[in-house]
């Protein structure tokens, strides 16, 4: 079928709309008609040559919609069912989903590089094949996916907002509440209030935090954030450590979350000193592939026990989780409506990228 989809040519380059042609779904795969998709950082990645990958290729991995055909083999889903596509694929099966970290699948080993799992493509565009990220390739009104990438949802709930949940609520929810561990009556700091930091502030929340200090050197995200549970504010980190040091009589903070846009290896020992005895830092943010030096306090991390944690997807399991986190929000405890700064058509997807480069969007979504 033909539809249209951004396609990024080249690195450094901008996203073009283009008509494509479509596949139908292989076995094992599922065709989606999407309702929206969000505007997350990591594929801005691909644009800046942070993330590996194989262009070009369709972006967006944030997406939600409906199944429209389904695949030889395929059980699971039927035609008409709505679905949150997950950027991480999970068999079920693998060392990794056997032992309860489904985010770990080894399908999702090289997801970003470009093709489907048995390495042929379902785009293509000027007599080329086009990648998806993550297998998705939600910026394009339809897609063929992974049956193990896409997560049922209850009829009903509104498809743009659970778009959100495919990546960004997540993955910046469950770095709170999984990957950190955080509990009740801990204090939790959040480095970088974008579309994962604005979900680690509602995480750290839900966990029961006392006290939760957002650290954004833009205003309004600062602002944002005590809308979504944010007891404490700050723009840079000295200034979080100020406070943090003043809530806790020293004793600072049982975790950090590091969401910023970029991770530098800068970044870590400034988050470590807002920690205190066993505390963690959890690295959210995407750092360059070459980023390979990092500056910390080694003596801390003895003495003091401290600890640096990574986050994939929140450390979640996004049958699960996503399902979950839905529910939440139905019953008041999670905002999704409240994180969409700004809407867009496709055409405009550059726009809402430079608007998420400017500081002035927590999250934009796209609306097909």
């Amino acid at each position: 079928m033909r539809t249209t989809a951004a396609v990024l040519w080249e690195p450094g380059g901008k996203w073009e709309i283009e008509e494509v042609e479509l596949d139908s779904p292989n076995a094992g795969e599922v065709m989606v008609e999407l309702t929206a998709s969000g505007l997350c950082h990591s594929d801005e990645h691909l644009v800046t040559g942070d993330l590996p990958a194989v262009l070009p290729m369709v972006g967006g991995h944030e997406g939600a919609g409906r199944v429209i055909e389904v695949g030889p083999g395929v059980t699971e889903l039927e035609v008409g069912d709505p679905v949150v596509m997950t950027f991480l694929p999970s068999c079920g099966r693998c060392p990794y989903c056997s032992k309860g970290q489904p985010n770990l699948c080894n399908d999702g080993a090289g997801a970003t590089l470009g093709p489907q799992l048995d390495g042929t493509y379902r785009f293509h565009a000027r007599g080329e094949d086009l990648g998806q990220m993550c297998l998705l390739g939600t910026f394009a009104r339809h897609t063929v996916v992974p049956v193990k990438s896409a997560v049922k949802i209850d009829e009903g709930f509104p498809l743009d907002l659970a778009a959100l949940v495919g990546c960004g609520v997540t993955t910046g929810f469950g770095s709170s509440v999984r990957t950190a561990d955080l509990r009740a009556g801990d204090t939790a700091v959040v480095i970088g209030i974008g579309g994962i930091g604005a979900n680690a502030v509602q995480g750290a929340r839900a966990a029961g935090c006392r006290y939760v200090v957002a650290v954004d050197p833009v205003e309004h995200k600062r602002e944002r954030s005590r809308e979504l549970g944010a007891t404490h504010v700050a723009a840079s980190i000295d200034e979080a450590w100020e406070i943090v040091s003043e809530l806790t009589r020293g004793q600072m903070a049982e975790a950090a979350v590091l969401c910023t846009g970029v991770a530098m290896g800068d970044d870590l020992q400034p988050a470590l000193q807002l920690v205190g005895k066993r505390g963690r830092v959890v690295v959210t943010a995407l750092a360059r592939a070459e980023e390979e030096t990092a500056s910390l306090s080694l003596l801390d991390l003895t003495l003091y026990e401290k600890q640096i944690r990574g986050a994939l997807f929140g450390s979640s399991a996004a049958q699960f989780d996503i399902p979950r986190l839905l529910e939440m929000h139905n019953l008041g405890h999670l905002k999704l409506r409240e994180l969409i700064t700004k809407e867009y058509t496709l055409d405009q997807v550059n726009e809402g990228y430079e608007d998420m480069r400017s500081g002035r969007n927590i999250r934009g979504l796209i609306r097909y």
